[in-house]
């Protein structure tokens, strides 16, 4: 839990599991995270083994997020978690 136990952690990861995602593109799929909370979730993500972060050598700067073998290890959990906050009761 201390890995994914946040507000944000699983809705990055939920979003990554589709496939790599540009920085920009990945935080306009969240509302309501704020810069200063993206980056520091991304880089808590990256530091846990959870996500790796490729940076292009091209003007403007180009980041590119990505699951890591570890990180993909969750994707039955992060889509039961989606499905039990669809399901109605």
């Amino acid at each position: 839990m201390n890995l994914i136990g946040t507000k944000w952690k699983p809705l990055i990861l939920f979003h990554l599991l589709e496939g790599g995602l540009r920085s920009g593109i990945l935080q306009k799929k969240i509302p309501g995270i704020s810069n200063k909370m993206f980056t520091q979730t991304v880089r808590d993500l990256e530091k846990d083994g959870l996500i790796s972060r490729k940076v292009f050598p091209v003007v403007p700067p180009k980041v590119e997020y990505r699951l890591t073998n570890r990180g993909k290890s969750l994707e039955d959990i992060l889509r039961r978690l989606d499905k039990w906050g669809s399901d109605d009761y």
